[in-house]
């Protein structure tokens, strides 16, 4: 896990709610000094404590996550699979027309 991807995400949020560092620090029980380290990544954050800053920001903690895990094929996959099955038959044909697209300039 990248804690320093990690430590941006969350200061963007504390400070995207117009957040201090005591103030978040105060809402998540923990310490100033704490949050700070956070923030800069030189500090990992535990899982508890990773569950109360998402409930903070009103965010998942796969938002918090997703700068800091390099995601794998297999859940890229996934992914596209899962928008597949929720588009409908001219979102689908547009999908494979914008797919076709990529691939051709690439190539």
């Amino acid at each position: 896990m990248d804690r320093k991807a990690l430590g941006n995400k969350i200061r963007q949020e504390r400070i995207q709610m117009h957040m201090t560092q005591e103030q978040l620090a105060e809402a998540a029980g923990v310490s100033t000094t704490y949050i700070g380290f956070v923030e800069h990544g030189s500090r990992s954050v535990t899982l508890e404590k990773l569950i109360d800053l998402a409930n903070i920001f009103h965010v998942s903690i796969d938002y918090l996550l997703s700068d800091s895990i390099e995601a794998s094929s297999d859940a890229d996959f996934m992914q596209l699979k899962e928008l597949w099955t929720q588009a409908d038959a001219s979102s689908q044909a547009l999908f494979l027309d914008i797919a076709k697209s990529v691939l051709r300039r690439t190539k």
